[in-house]
């Protein structure tokens, strides 16, 4: 009987689901697949490793709630596993607070210990959790393994994490975190076969889609990044502000009468790149409008990432390489040449023409510091990590 592992990604409005076979020691896609636009114009898609449409429905706005959503994907899967074996599901949870720097089988305990953490991150971490819960209740002897996206950072130096508050405050847990973990660590894992020595040496990863951070690392390990007690820290993204200076939000309260939950819809959903457009916090639509407010949007986005860079290989003490991922890094080749322009006094000559191709390599022989443009799997990392810890 083949056996297989599920991996969920649970969101605020999505799920997003694949399935893996495995013989116990290697990982194979089998699918992958997404319910997006939850309580408003639901719409389900499953598909093949090749890209093959296996099943797709939509549902008009507000017939779909999440556990509704978690229950037609699960009906789908039962379906996918006849004749197959589910022998664990991986989860990715955003937050895995200063206790969680591993991957964890999950308990009820552990699930009671991860819901104290949805104050760290309100908008992501009750999300992540509700199909860990609602499997626990359905199959409680089908391993669940939690994956978090602070993990990767967890290790970093104490002067890494402090913010200048009083040290009561640190020990409650403010402190920088940093996200996007599970996304940086499969590069790690990945750059030694594509350049050994950016493997070995001082690399900054971008992960630049919806949501964006940047990390540097040094021979495969996060030494800093730019997102830090939450994921609205450092660089614009669609719809979240990145850093600002907190006496902004001082003036907001004082002078425009906001309270918490103002701020954070304001910050979370009406800032970004639809806040400077005034269009769309999708970089796809900005690049191909004419309006100046689009362009304007993007130049701060650039602008901020070569700042970012700067930084990050101050924290470094040097660059050897730059990574560019996930939706927008993998996939706008004139935000690449941006900001490649911008590092050239880092020692970075663009290749043109293989940037407008893809790469995966875009810089030229004779740079200094290399270039590439890698897909990012979050998903397989998250099976990785479950088929280990099944195995343990």
């Amino acid at each position: 009987m083949t056996d297989a592992i599920a991996v969920f990604n649970a969101g605020s409005s999505s799920i997003k689901f694949s399935l893996f076979l495995t013989d116990g020691h290697e990982l194979t896609a089998d699918l992958h697949g997404q319910i997006e636009g939850i309580q408003g114009a639901a719409h389900f898609l499953a598909q093949d490793r090749d890209g093959r449409v296996l099943a797709e429905r939509r549902w008009e706005g507000g017939a779909l709630d999440h556990a509704a959503a978690l229950a037609h994907v699960m009906a789908f899967l039962d379906a996918r596993l006849a004749g197959m074996r589910l022998v664990g599901v991986g989860h990715r949870v955003v937050h895995g607070g200063p206790a969680y720097g591993q991957p964890v089988r999950v308990t009820q305990a552990v699930l009671d210990d991860l819901a104290k953490l949805v104050p760290l991150a309100p908008l992501h971490q009750r999300h992540n959790l509700a199909p860990i819960g609602a499997l626990l209740a359905r199959q409680p002897a089908l391993p669940q393994v939690a994956c978090f996206d602070t993990a990767f950072h967890h290790d970093t130096p104490d002067v890494v994490q402090r913010y200048a508050l009083p040290a009561g405050l640190h020990a409650a847990g403010i402190r920088r975190y940093g996200f996007h973990g599970l996304s940086f660590e499969y590069i790690a894992s990945i750059l030694p076969g594509v350049d050994p020595r950016a493997a070995q040496g001082r690399c900054v990863v971008l992960h630049l889609g919806n949501g964006a951070s940047m990390c540097a690392l040094r021979a495969g390990r996060s030494v800093a990044s730019t997102m830090g007690f939450s994921t609205l820290d450092g660089l614009p993204m669609g719809t979240r502000s990145g850093a600002i200076d907190p006496g902004v939000l001082l003036y907001l309260m004082d002078e425009r009468g906001f309270d918490a939950r103002a701020l954070e819809d304001l910050l979370y959903h009406r800032a970004g790149l639809l806040g400077l457009s005034g269009i769309a916090g999708d970089v796809r639509t900005l690049l191909a409008s004419g309006d100046p407010a689009a362009a304007a949007a993007l130049d701060v986005l650039v602008y901020r990432i070569a700042r970012e860079l700067g930084s990050l290989a101050a924290a470094l003490g040097g660059l050897d390489a730059v990574v560019f991922t996930a939706g927008i890094g993998e996939n706008a080749p004139s935000i690449r040449q941006r900001v490649c322009r911008d590092a050239a006094w880092l020692g970075l000559v663009l290749d043109e023409a293989a940037n407008e191709t893809g790469g995966p390599c875009i810089s030229t022989p004779s740079s200094r510091v290399s270039a590439w443009v890698l897909p990012t799997d979050e998903a397989l990392m998250i099976a990785r990590h479950t088929l280990r810890l099944l195995g343990a």
